[in-house]
């Protein structure tokens, strides 16, 4: 064990409530919050040989938690879309219970289908183009290039409260206009 000791039999009464609390501000639902903190004291004990003391007990559990939290959110998004949809259906052709063989293929674009995205895509373009200068670049960097929010900061030199702000001002600017020049 490192020079530096942690006491995992006191977690609990230390730092669930706290944990609880941050986790239930982010999730909003109480059972996955619950969960997530039992996963974090979990993963605590499975890597306390890593703990080096550079930070406090609490400080470690909630780095501990975040990841946790990024996680379940990673988790669910990439779950939307994947769900099974099941019926039962007989024909004379072939018998089976999966939607799959019914739902037309995603990769046959109409003709519409691709003027439709061609005049989006120009829309959006005019749009951005009518937004202030650091508006439209902090957009850019974020939602198309997918820059992390680290790297636009030190780039642009602001704060990543400051990113979001301008990201939310930005996306609202361009629904306004969407709705103006577009719809």
């Amino acid at each position: 064990m490192p020079d530096h000791q942690i006491n995992p039999d006191k977690w609990i009464d230390l730092y669930s409530d706290y944990l609880f609390n941050y986790t239930i501000s982010r999730i909003s639902d109480k059972e996955i919050a619950q969960d997530l903190v039992q996963d974090t004291f979990l993963a605590g004990l499975k890597s306390m040989k890593n703990f080096k003391g550079e930070a406090s007990e609490r400080t470690w559990l909630i780095s501990i938690l975040k990841r946790k939290i990024i996680d379940h959110y990673r988790k669910i998004n990439s779950n939307k879309g994947k769900a099974e949809v099941r019926i039962n259906y007989n024909d004379a052709e072939s018998e089976g219970d999966w939607l799959e063989e019914r739902v037309a293929d995603p990769f046959d674009k109409t003709a519409e289908d691709t003027l439709q995205n061609s005049e989006l895509g120009d829309a959006i373009h005019s749009c951005l183009g009518k937004l202030p200068q650091k508006q439209a670049d902090v957009f850019k960097m974020k939602t198309i290039l997918g820059h992390e929010t680290e790297v636009i900061c030190n780039e642009l030199n602001i704060t990543a409260s400051n990113l979001w702000v301008i990201i939310h001002r930005a996306r609202t600017a361009l629904a306004d206009c969407l709705k103006e020049n577009w719809f």
